[in-house]
């Protein structure tokens, strides 16, 4: 894409610079093909009306620029009639021309197209070529050097068809027919001619884009360095991305994997005097007023025994995800404790908290949501 980009610019660039668009016409754009057909008449030598005849023509053309173009024609006069002096034709055709002419669009000379194509166009042409007089009995058919000077009115009907009407003047540059050595432009060896015709336009028109000075080529230059360098610098970020999203899916698996462990508590303690159980809702950390009794049972114990301790081991059941009912089970621990301290005034010395985890002591899976308050006295 960059080296399209550059070669694209740098191609404008060598163009003419002041121009507001660059041309870069190709072989196959900007062709057209016509057929005409019209009259001709002497222009000073003879009666401007009785004297004229049809003719038929055809013509190619290939637009150089958007100003100039080069191509070449043929036009037949029919023998309907001679002119005065001259001997009538034994053919179908009493004269022919054939050459090459250029052509200058006036408005576009004096007015650039914002677009390609106007909907009026108004040529001046010019050629020569080779002109031919078709006579029959003792005179010899007359061969001689022709040139042309005429206007093309062209109005664009389609987007590929016009419609034209061309008047020319033609000269036989011949020295009055007797001596072909010299040329010399002479009204009385000259036909006016008004031609009408269509044309097709062949291939695309012209492509036009905007001319770029250096500086603006090394200002996209460096646009376009900049952007590569951030498409690295974004690959790299999606790369280790999708690395981090591969460990996290490994992990998750991992965990998916993992069964939870059962924390199974074994009580075997020949110091145990008695034991207090303080129950808690599904998720909940929170004693409802229902358990408050047991709290204050523990409570009356620690205030009539001065040298006891108690042991709260908070308890979640299976529901839920391990690492929340880890943390769950601290908290409902630290429920008891804290009831102990606010409420009865227990010294916190006297209390230790532990969370344990997901319980398994009861068959009844709710039971297993608890803390459990052991009692202990001093040695």
């Amino acid at each position: 894409m960059k080296r399209y980009l550059v070669s694209t610019i740098l191609a404008c660039a060598a163009a003419v610079g002041t121009a507001q668009v660059i041309e870069v016409p190709r072989l196959a754009d900007n062709w057209s093909v016509g057929v005409d057909g019209g009259v001709a008449t002497p222009l000073n030598n003879g009666a401007f009306f009785g004297n004229m005849r049809g003719t038929v023509g055809l013509n190619v053309q290939k637009r150089i620029s958007m100003t100039f173009a080069l191509g070449a024609e043929g036009a037949w006069a029919v023998n309907t009639s001679s002119w005065p002096g001259m001997f009538r034709s034994a053919t179908a055709f009493d004269a022919s021309y054939v050459g090459a002419f250029g052509a200058v669009d006036l408005l576009n000379l004096f007015s650039p197209a914002p677009r390609c194509c106007r909907p009026v166009t108004v040529e001046l042409a010019a050629g020569a070529g080779w002109g031919h007089l078709y006579q029959s009995g003792r005179v010899e058919d007359h061969n001689f050097f022709a040139t042309k000077v005429g206007l093309n009115l062209r109005v664009r009907a389609t987007r590929r068809l016009s419609v034209n009407i061309k008047p020319s003047v033609m000269w036989d540059m011949s020295d009055a027919r007797a001596s072909q050595t010299s040329a010399a432009y002479d009204s009385r060896l000259a036909t006016f001619n008004i031609m009408a015709g269509l044309s097709y336009r062949l291939g695309a028109c012209f492509r036009q884009v905007r001319p770029y000075d250096q500086a603006q080529v090394d200002d996209l230059n460096s646009q376009i360095n900049d952007l590569r360098t951030r498409l690295d610098d974004v690959q790299a970020r999606a790369e280790r991305a999708e690395s981090d999203r591969d460990q996290l899916s490994a992990e998750l698996q991992a965990c998916r994997d993992n069964k939870p462990a059962i924390v199974r508590e074994v009580r075997v303690d020949n110091r145990l005097n008695t034991e207090c159980d303080v129950f808690f809702n599904i998720g909940s950390s929170t004693i409802n007023a229902s358990q408050m009794p047991n709290v204050e049972r523990i409570a009356s114990y620690m205030k009539n025994h001065p040298g006891s301790t108690v042991v709260i081991k908070g308890y979640a059941s299976k529901d839920g995800n391990l690492d929340f009912n880890l943390k769950l089970a601290q908290r409902r621990a630290d429920a008891v404790r804290k009831a102990l301290i606010d409420k009865y005034r227990i010294n916190p010395a006297r209390i230790t908290a532990k969370g344990q985890g997901i319980g398994d002591m009861f068959e009844e899976e709710s039971w297993n949501r608890v803390s459990i308050c052991t009692l202990e006295n001093a040695k």
